[in-house]
């Protein structure tokens, strides 16, 4: 099972990973109500290095950008269950509206986008190749959304 930690947890875990010669991945999302294709995210970003850290945005970011009524579930619900999961070293929430700053104080090897994204579209690219880091986009095709389950859910 993986931690949720803080980010200035994360920064010295982090460390302790690449000084043991690990390479680090970073995922993002809000991970409103969990579904498969963020476990599929999830498993194809950790296939992109040896330790995977998920930043989930926390519960103002989410009202931000995606809107009234969420998030469902609030940042700590999010970051536990997405810690559950066994694909994931560690998991922090974060409170802006792209993980561009959380780029740059980790500085991961690969920060890994969902197949929504093209390496080209990645909003935080920039970032990454400013310090020398990759963009992979990993996971299923866009075939699943909490939005759709939730309106599925709605509708009964």
């Amino acid at each position: 099972m993986g931690l949720v930690v803080t980010e200035d947890e994360l920064i010295a875990a982090v460390a302790r990973e690449r000084a043991a010669g690990r390479r680090i991945a970073l995922a993002n999302g809000c991970f409103d109500v969990l579904h498969v294709g963020h476990v599929r995210y999830l498993a194809g970003a950790a296939r992109e290095a040896d330790c995977l850290v998920v930043a989930i945005n926390d519960d103002d970011s989410v009202r931000a950008l995606k809107g009234g009524g969420r998030p469902i579930l609030a940042a700590a619900d999010r970051a536990e269950l997405v810690a559950a999961l066994r694909v994931v070293n560690y998991v922090v929430t974060f409170p802006d509206m792209t993980v561009a700053r959380l780029l740059n104080r980790l500085k991961p090897d690969v920060h890994c986008k969902g197949t929504d994204y093209t390496a080209d579209t990645v909003p935080e690219r920039e970032t990454v190749r400013a310090y020398g880091g990759r963009v992979a986009i990993v996971g299923d095709p866009k075939d699943h959304s909490t939005r759709d389950l939730l309106a599925r859910i709605k509708d009964g």
